[in-house]
């Protein structure tokens, strides 16, 4: 007979067939795809961030930045390299066509780049909107952000700086006066990059050929962030927000007018915070200019001073949330551009509403406009003139004697009767209305005439 196994060796036994898997029953790993796809905007950063969190708490083995883009802003690419350095998960770039300018500086900052047959990744000199080369100043510091990740990757730091710099010059690489763009090949040659044919060939190369490739997408709360901040949406938002608050500072009571013009500059400062456009010193000039407009519009009379320093500030906190950290010319004229055109639509919308809305009789009841005109030929007049009430039949709602009200179309009006006195049910017309005064004779009398 054997002897049984003294009762530790069996436990351990136990706890190590329990531990070590089979071959083929390996644990599932997993991988996050994230796409970078289109123009590297300041949108792009939060959803990159959020991915990179949800891994980490997720505890999956990589993420992969599955990368086609022309490049973009520099600043929300430096914001999203901050971020891959940061990360506690791997992180690596398949560039699955094209990584150029922004989108060179983030795979740069990943722990490998992979590059699909065909691909291409450099050019990333920041340029303006029309491709003009931008200050020496930016360029200086984009250089010096590409040169910091290669020497963090332990990557040749030249090959980076000869991406941004055509003065810069590499024997057998690149000339002088050339910028620098590396194929799939000519990466590979100086250690830049490793060739795979796809997404699974980078999964058997990390060896993770069994992963479970779960693609992030972004959420609806970044496409609304990402809307808003749009610079085709934002002049409408700021439109809207002005005319809200000026209508509401003609409005008796704090209203519908009000809420909807805080909302929509809400909607625009928390959009451009959010992405990083706008910061808290922003937002602190706007409000210090709109409490200098208010001291001026309620506390002392006419437009002096005060109203001045806050037109001055109300648009700079909105010209500065507009440009970002690191703007070039394009971002300049883009900021420009917006607030124009938000300019624009409040004159053209406010003289629509200047010009249609004294006509409203809701309106002058509820106290947003008084009716009132001082013409220099007619002098003062305390009320709009009603030339649509005259030859308007009603009935006297109380005696006339000679003055009274009378009752038009379901609205009250002060009358005067043009002679005699006017008991209360008489039918009657307006003859005439000579601003607040509007003479009634009893439509009886007409019939005898």
């Amino acid at each position: 007979m054997k002897r049984p196994l003294p009762a530790m060796i069996l436990v351990v036994s136990t706890i190590t067939a329990l531990l070590v898997t089979p071959s083929g029953m390996e644990a599932q790993s997993t991988v996050y795809r994230v796409p970078v796809t289109g123009v590297v905007e300041l949108g792009l950063a939060p959803y990159i961030e959020r991915s990179i969190e949800e891994a980490e708490v997720a505890g999956v083995d990589a993420v992969v930045l599955d990368m086609d883009t022309p490049g973009g802003r520099v600043d929300a690419a430096e914001r999203i390299a901050d971020a891959i350095g940061d990360s506690q998960v791997p992180v690596y770039t398949l560039v699955n066509r094209r990584a150029y300018s922004a989108g060179a500086l983030i795979a740069l900052a990943t722990q490998r780049i992979y590059m699909r047959p065909g691909s291409v990744i450099g050019a990333a000199t920041p340029v303006d909107g029309s491709g003009t080369k931008a200050p020496e100043k930016i360029v200086s510091a984009m250089r010096s952000q590409m040169r910091a990740l290669a020497e963090e990757q332990g990557l040749d730091p030249r090959v980076a700086e000869a991406m941004v710099d055509e003065d810069v010059e590499i024997e057998g690489v690149v000339e002088v006066g050339k910028l620098l763009t590396l194929t799939t090949e000519e990466a590979i040659a100086v250690d830049y990059a490793m060739e795979v044919e796809d997404l699974n060939a980078l999964l058997v190369s990390l060896g993770e050929s069994n992963a479970d490739v779960i693609t992030i997408e972004s959420n609806w709360a970044e496409g609304i962030v990402r809307f808003f901040s749009n610079p085709v949406v934002s002049p409408f938002l700021l439109t809207l927000g002005f005319l809200g608050l000026i209508t509401e500072i003609k409005s008796p009571t704090f209203g519908l007018a009000g809420a909807a013009g805080l909302l929509s500059l809400s909607l625009f400062f928390g959009s451009h915070l959010i992405v990083g456009l706008a910061g808290l010193e922003d937002l602190l000039i706007f409000g210090v200019g709109l409490a200098l407009v208010g001291v001026e519009v309620f506390l002392i009379p006419g437009f002096g001073f005060f109203g001045l320093l806050g037109g001055i500030g109300i648009l700079s906190g909105l010209y500065l949330s507009l440009i970002g950290t690191i703007p070039t010319t394009a971002d300049f004229t883009t900021a420009g551009l917006v607030l124009s055109t938000t300019v624009l639509l409040i004159v053209v919308s406010a003289w629509v509403l200047i010009r249609s809305l004294p006509r409203s009789s809701r309106l002058a009841k509820s106290g947003i406009f008084l009716m009132q005109r001082t013409d220099r030929e007619l002098g003062y007049e305390s009320a709009e003139p009603r030339e649509d009430l005259v030859g308007v039949i009603g009935e006297a709602v109380t005696d006339l004697h000679p003055s009274g009200t009378g009752l038009f179309m379901n609205e009250r009006i002060d009358v005067v009767s043009e002679s005699e006195w006017i008991t209360e049910g008489t039918p009657i017309r307006i003859i005439s209305a000579e601003g607040y005064r509007h003479i009634v004779r009893a439509a009886s009398d007409e019939s005898a005439d």
